[in-house]
């Protein structure tokens, strides 16, 4: 069964490398590193704000199935109108999914009205988006220990990054690195969360030692059986991070050489022997001395003296 963290993985998946396709494309097609912008979304042939509605859709489906779906009741509130503990969290998610949601709605109207600050504004949105996410997966409800705490902990990693070379675009426009980083970035956070969504919430996928248990509060949550079974479900989150690491790594080079290779234009090489051979001809050979007559000028320091002599007389 689909969780929510795979949905939202899913999401970030695909925009992140649907931004690193066409960053790495317009890297290798502009003649130098200065015709690079940065910019957090691409038009596409089908539509202008393709990948703007795709975030609006996802944003939307997921706060439908955090507030009205995965709820008993199909909605979140209790009789007298409260939020109840146990949903807590579906707002908390469901409130990621809103800024992400503004972001996508005020990037349509910033292009549409040409807004003279449209790039720093769609950055900053995108930065608080981040920023939001960050900050309710820090001070989450739930009591995020164990394998889940250390998987959400990690994942603030992962968010940090996005959200420092986010603002970093603002100041950095014609970085193209910036805008790599950032999109490796928000493919790994994709990652993670698909992969956190299985591997904590799918019965039967948890560590050795550990297991799915149903709190007072109703819900769901990892625990392990002792000491020994919670270090080594965390070490192997680690573990698994790090195997992320390199494989996103491998993943994101090998792209961009791909994307190179398919869209860069030719080099030509020059001998550094010829190269030098044309400096000394055109700039660096010292024009000559101007030559001196020497038999002249003895004859002309001659004529001065006579001359001299004649006027003492």
């Amino acid at each position: 069964m689909l969780e929510g963290h795979q949905l939202l993985g899913f999401g970030f998946f695909v925009i992140g490398v649907w931004h690193l396709f066409n960053h790495t494309k317009v890297h290798a097609l502009g003649s130098n590193s200065k015709s690079h912008t940065s910019t957090l979304w691409f038009p596409t042939t089908i539509s202008r704000y393709m990948e703007l509605h795709f975030i609006m859709a996802s944003c939307t489906i997921f706060i439908a199935m955090e507030l009205f779906i995965a709820p008993i009741h199909h909605q979140p509130f209790d009789p007298d109108g409260t939020i109840p503990t146990t949903h807590l969290h579906n707002f908390e998610h469901s409130s990621m999914a809103m800024t992400f949601l503004l972001y996508a709605i005020f990037a349509i109207v910033l292009d549409a009205k040409r807004a003279t600050a449209q790039h720093e504004l769609t950055h900053l949105l995108a930065a608080v988006a981040f920023t939001q996410q960050f900050l309710l997966i820090h001070l989450h409800s739930r009591d995020h220990v164990g394998p889940e705490g250390q998987y959400h902990l990690l994942l603030q990693l992962l968010i940090t990054v996005s959200l420092a070379t986010t603002l970093m675009g603002i100041v950095m426009p014609k970085s193209f690195l910036v805008c790599f980083v950032r999109s490796v970035s928000i493919v790994f956070q994709g990652v993670w969360l698909m992969i956190m969504g299985f591997l904590l919430w799918t019965p039967g996928f948890q560590p050795k030692g550990c297991f799915m248990h149903l709190e007072e509060s109703e819900e769901y949550v990892v625990r392990c059986s002792d000491d020994e079974a919670l270090h080594r479900a965390v070490s192997l989150v680690n573990i698994l991070f790090s195997f992320l690491v390199i494989a996103v790594t491998v993943f994101a080079m090998s792209f961009y050489l791909v994307m190179v290779w398919r869209y860069g234009g030719k080099v030509e090489y020059v001998s550094l022997v010829k190269e030098d051979h044309y400096r000394e001809e055109d700039a660096f050979v010292k024009p000559k001395a101007p030559t001196v007559d020497v038999e002249s000028n003895m004859d002309h320091v001659e004529s001065q003296n006579k001359l001299t002599m004649q006027d003492q007389i």
